[in-house]
């Protein structure tokens, strides 16, 4: 693979300490094997190593390849990096031999580096080329999928990922606007977005629900959330957590809904003859629901939107 540069962003990450004492590195489960879905710039990662014990093993997951160089700098024998989405973990663990770890975190979103790198077509606020994959080596670039969706998958796209009851006359302006130049960087769709809508709440910007939008499509995260909590919780022994940080709406309530599925087991008439012990029993417990504290928020105003979940597996119950 190619050395990437890996560019002097800045990046805080969200609910460091809370994410990573959730996984209850305590005792004989300091030496387990653990999961970091979203490496990001490694905070969560470095934080989980100084917790392993010297048999214990960490695997991270990213599809940014700027992630991965950095991941690369870290020279612990306990730690390898998987250049992929956090959806393949059954994947590529079995092929290394995996097949149960002891917990896992999943910081979902986008990070500050890929914001705050104009480069990367993430953020209208800097000029730069309408790009928007987290893998750059992968998939189609938002400004080639503009290009030549069709109005009505537009509109689909953003109303659904982003939304945006505007998503209708976005749409139409968009189709309007290639019809006479390619939309090819990140300060003309902005534009184009700011002239189709008429009204926003205050202190929002009219293009932020649009260029989520497109961000969550390209990159498939919620095809990839969907998957990856399904492999997470195959994966996960008895008595171990999973932890996930989510940063809209979309996100978490996928991630509420699928651990409410765990949660709750529908239970028989209770006019059936049925022992107790042979009732259905939940496979997860719900361990946390926490929020960033108001100082961290105050430090870093991109976290006011997180929300992280915590749920165990439940051992399988014996019956007699």
């Amino acid at each position: 693979m190619n050395v990437v540069a890996v560019p002097e962003f800045q990046h805080r990450t969200v609910l460091l300490d809370e994410a990573v004492d959730a996984l209850d590195l305590t005792g004989v489960r300091a030496d387990g094997t653990y999961i970091d879905g979203t490496f990001g710039r490694g905070g969560h990662s470095r934080l989980i190593l100084s917790r392993l014990g010297p048999n214990g093993r960490l695997f991270a997951f990213d599809k940014d390849l700027q992630a991965i160089a950095t991941a690369g700098q870290i020279g612990d024998p306990r730690f390898e990096i998987v250049h992929d989405s956090f959806a393949t973990m059954r994947q590529a663990l079995a092929a290394r031999g995996v097949a149960q770890v002891d917990g896992i975190l999943l910081d979902l979103g986008i990070s500050s580096p890929q914001v705050d790198d104009a480069a990367r077509g993430f953020s209208f606020r800097n000029d730069g080329p309408l790009d928007m994959r987290m893998d750059t080596t992968r998939g189609v670039s938002a400004a080639d999928w503009l290009a030549s969706e069709t109005e009505q998958q537009l509109e689909r796209v953003i109303r659904d990922y982003g939304e945006e009851r505007f998503a209708f006359q976005i749409a139409k302006a968009i189709v309007a606007r290639r019809a006479v130049e390619p939309i090819s960087s990140t300060r003309q769709l902005a534009g184009i977005v700011a002239n189709a809508v008429k009204t926003r709440e205050k202190g929002k910007d009219p293009a932020t629900r649009t260029f989520q939008a497109i961000r969550i499509f390209i990159n498939k995260e919620l095809e990839d959330l969907e998957t990856g909590l399904s492999a997470a919780y195959a994966m996960l022994a008895p008595g171990a957590r999973m932890a996930i940080i989510s940063f809209h709406s979309l996100e978490d309530r996928m991630v509420k809904q699928f651990l409410a599925s765990k949660v709750k087991v529908e239970q028989p008439d209770r006019r059936l003859p049925i022992r107790a012990v042979d009732l259905p029993q939940p496979l997860m417990k719900l361990i946390a629901k926490m929020k960033p504290s108001d100082a961290e928020i105050a430090g870093n105003p991109r976290a006011r939107s997180a929300v992280m979940r915590v749920a165990e597996r439940l051992p399988a119950r014996s019956v007699p």
